[in-house]
């Protein structure tokens, strides 16, 4: 037992000693420093290892060592050193100097910050640092040298990183615009002249082409010469040994075509012996062939009378047979047109009888009714008249004398010539032709006084002073 309590205090002591490996042991990524601080006076410092930190001892804090973009765009335009204002947008990178100095800088000033906090920080440091490297340059300086305004805003920049604990890595100027345009009339000179030295140098190549293209094409000119006279003699040469072998086949030719004429004439008497026994034979087996011919077109004319003669036989009792149905159907037709033509001439005639019929009674009936009228229409008339006195019929025949004295003068209105000669006892013609009218008036008075027992000229005087003043009228009537 006493054994044992010998080793209580060894086991505490591994205990604690584990105890403090597991809660203190602290590891390091190589872009983060690990920084333990608390019993020392100088904190320490891990990058890339491992530590042990005592618990509630010690405190453990970050710094961030990797590379930090800082954006250095001037918010508004600053004044070049020749008094033009510009903007310039430009990129720093920076880092945590990772000195032992710089790393106690960095440790007061961006202990546990994240990098864009970082970055944020020093923006207004290196913005006023460019600016202040801006006027002192002029705008084509900075335009065109680039690297040199970012070295000087680099080496301007970095005493005060420097006290910040930070390391300028690069400066890389992105864009410069200036504010009246005065950059882009400078790239249209360059470009003018570039431009110029551009077409100068095509125009010294285009012509340095022309020349070597003009001394190819003599070079090619002479050559094709040359090789187009070769071609000429040797196609010369060729025409000569052509008309040389075709003189020696010509003459062949004509030993051949003799032999083969004479050969040629040969055959032909040949042939033309066997030919006129050939068209003896023929003409043999056609006089033979026209006999039988003319003994099958004996028997086919023979066959063809006798089909014929049955043919019409047949076809005259077909027609007279055709012709009796038609006949039938012809006389049946008639009858029953003949029918129906006496049925529509019954009834038309019944219809005519009837509206006849209706007709003449309607005719008997208005004349009856206009009999009526007239009879009623008389019978008023004549109590009319009846009421009428002499002066009245008196007045209606003096109404109509007008219309008859026309009547009476039509006849002389149709006369188109008269020939007036001189009458006897000096009359004249022309006054008997006026007279007529004084004297047809009168006939007709007296007859209309006749007829109708009113003395019209007695109605007349009863006008005239004479019946007005003596009351000598005398009107009478029936």
């Amino acid at each position: 037992m006493k054994e044992l309590m010998q080793y209580i205090p060894i086991l505490i002591l591994a205990l604690a000693v584990i105890t403090i490996l597991l809660t203190g042991y602290v590891k390091a990524s190589p872009d983060v420093a690990v920084i333990i601080s608390g019993l020392r006076k100088t904190p320490r410092v891990l990058i890339g290892r491992a530590g042990i930190k005592i618990p509630y001892l010690e405190k453990v804090d970050h710094l961030h060592l990797s590379q930090i973009s800082v954006d250095i765009k001037t918010d508004s335009y600053i004044p070049t050193n020749d008094f033009i204002n510009v903007k310039v947008d430009a990129i720093a990178k920076v880092r945590i100097d990772t000195s032992p100095e710089g790393m106690l800088k960095a440790e007061k000033n961006f202990l546990n910050k994240a990098p864009s906090e970082i970055a944020l920080d020093l923006q207004d440091s290196l913005q006023g640092n460019m600016r202040e490297i801006i006027g002192t340059l002029d705008l084509k300086t900075i335009n065109t040298d680039r690297d040199s305004f970012s070295d000087q805003v680099m080496t301007k920049a970095s005493k005060d990183m420097e006290k910040l604990g930070i390391e300028i890595l690069s400066c890389n100027i992105q864009n410069v615009q200036d504010e009246n345009g005065l950059i882009n009339d400078l790239g249209m000179d360059n470009t003018a002249k570039i431009k110029k030295d551009a077409a100068i140098a095509k125009a010294e190549a285009d012509r340095d082409v022309a020349i070597a293209q003009a001394e190819a094409d003599r070079a090619a000119n002479d050559a094709r010469v040359a090789s187009q006279t070769e071609i000429a003699n040797k196609n010369n040469e060729l025409s000569i040994r052509q008309s040389e072998l075709k003189s020696i086949a010509d003459a062949a030719k004509a030993q051949a075509d003799a032999a083969y004429e004479i050969q040629n004439q040969e055959q032909q008497k040949v042939i033309q012996a066997a030919t006129v026994n050939a068209q003896i034979a023929k003409a043999e087996r056609e006089a033979e062939l026209r006999a039988k011919e003319v003994s099958v077109r004996q028997q086919e004319l023979a066959a063809q009378i006798e089909k014929k003669a049955d043919a019409d036989k047949y076809a005259a009792e077909k027609q007279a047979e055709a012709q009796l149905i038609r006949r039938q159907k012809e006389a049946d037709a008639a009858k029953y047109a003949a029918e129906k033509e006496a049925e529509a001439i019954r009834v038309k005639y019944e219809a005519e009888a009837a509206g006849i019929a209706a007709r003449g009674k309607a005719e008997a009936e208005a004349a009856r009714l206009k009999g009526l009228a007239e009879a009623e229409a008389m019978e008023k008339k004549a109590e009319a008249y009846k009421k009428y006195n002499g002066a009245a019929m008196a007045e209606m025949m003096i109404r109509i004398m007008p219309q008859m004295a026309a009547e009476i003068a039509k006849p002389l209105s149709s006369i188109d010539k008269i020939n007036i000669y001189e009458g006897a006892g000096g009359e004249n013609g022309a006054s008997r032709v006026s007279g007529n009218m004084p004297v047809i008036m009168k006939q007709v008075f007296d007859t209309m006084s006749e007829a109708t027992g009113v003395d019209l000229s007695e109605i007349m005087k009863a006008g005239t002073y004479d019946a007005k003043v003596n009351r000598n009228v005398n009107i009478s009537g029936v």
